[in-house]
């Protein structure tokens, strides 16, 4: 509906009433009350498909198909961490305990600290594509803002040069960046439940390389994990890139309320029920990020009052297919990286 180069300051400035109007609308019809029959349903179909996938791998033994499985873990996984996300935003229960069991038990499922997450994700919600304080641009290799690009020097000034063409093959290692973020977290006892999180990632580490390296040949195993863990890196960091990367990028001393700075910074991917399983309903994050314990089976319900709502106030509601959203993000890095180019052409 509007492009992702949309200025910050072209909403009119409009009272605070708006916004509680919209949350009244959305609290009169139910959209915030949780849905336990769906999410039984979701850990009912996961769990099924997590045990069909080990025991699959179980019984076709030291096969080279066995990388088949290694892809269909790698999307099981990946719905494993959209539970993992939504019981962070209590999204679940409304109880903080409940949600934080599930919490712990999928995060030890895909080998990830889930207190550490939620802290970087509730930074994240709290200051979306903030030059500064989103942790979600605090990436090496990357650069979201020609201020970012300045910065970067060797071989991180020449991944930010190529950065568009890079970004997908670069995804291949988010999952390993996330495993290695969580290990790192957790024995700097930067989390609670320091233990806890400790025996829960040590158990899914050493369960699961004594299973691929037992089960396979050391060829076999190290291809297994490459193609899991690669595929599952790319399959988030393709569910999370869309949302904000090409979007207006906020700056220090720039303040904005609460649905300005949501809405301005976000974008929602267009495609139907598919696209909302495939990308676990982070394809609403206009809607998320205004209510992020709304349960993720309400969001599409809630998308055309944040719609009629944002066209109300004249605030830009940015809103594209799955296909448009990546080919934002990619000129969006592409652009960034152009003075990169420039200056070493300018040096040859």
């Amino acid at each position: 509906m509007t492009s992702s180069g949309t200025s910050t300051s072209t909403a009119p400035s409009r009272p605070g009433s708006d916004f509680a109007e919209l949350t009244r609308s959305v609290k009169q019809r139910g959209l915030l009350n949780r849905r336990p029959g769906n999410y039984a349903l979701k850990f009912t179909v996961n769990a099924v498909l997590l045990g069909l996938g080990w025991v699959g791998f179980a019984l076709l033994g030291s096969s080279w198909w066995q990388l088949l499985i290694a892809a269909f873990l790698a999307i099981v996984f990946a719905q494993l961490a959209f539970i993992g996300h939504d019981a962070g935003h209590k999204q679940i229960f409304r109880g903080s305990r409940a949600n934080r069991v599930v919490g712990y038990v999928h995060g030890g499922l895909v080998g990830l600290s889930f207190a550490w997450w939620v802290g970087k994700h509730n930074r994240h919600h709290a200051n979306p594509n903030h030059e500064d304080d989103d942790p979600d641009l605090d990436i090496p290799l990357l650069a979201f803002s020609h201020g970012q690009a300045a910065e970067k020097r060797g071989f991180q000034r020449w991944t930010a040069k190529y950065q568009a063409f890079l970004f997908f093959p670069l995804l291949l290692l988010e999952g390993l960046s996330l495993h290695l973020s969580s290990i790192q977290a957790v024995l700097r006892r930067e989390v609670k439940a320091t233990r806890l999180e400790a025996t829960l990632l040590t158990a899914h580490i050493v369960g699961y390389l004594t299973a691929v390296f037992v089960v396979l040949s050391p060829l076999q195993a190290i291809a297994f994990i490459a193609i899991h863990q690669g595929l599952w890196g790319i399959y988030l960091g393709m569910s999370f890139a869309p949302n904000h990367k090409g979007m207006p990028m906020l700056t220090a001393g720039e303040k904005l309320d609460h649905p300005r700075k949501q809405v301005l910074t976000s974008r929602n991917v267009r495609g139907g029920r598919v696209v909302d399983f495939a990308l676990g309903g982070l394809n609403y994050q206009i809607e998320h990020h205004l209510f992020p314990s709304m349960p993720r089976a309400n969001l599409r319900h809630a998308q055309p009052l944040v719609e009629q709502y944002c066209s109300r106030i004249g605030l830009p509601y940015s809103q594209t297919g799955a296909f448009a959203s990546y080919a934002e993000v990619l000129r969006h890095l592409h652009s960034i990286g152009a003075p990169l180019r420039a200056a070493a052409r300018v040096a040859k």
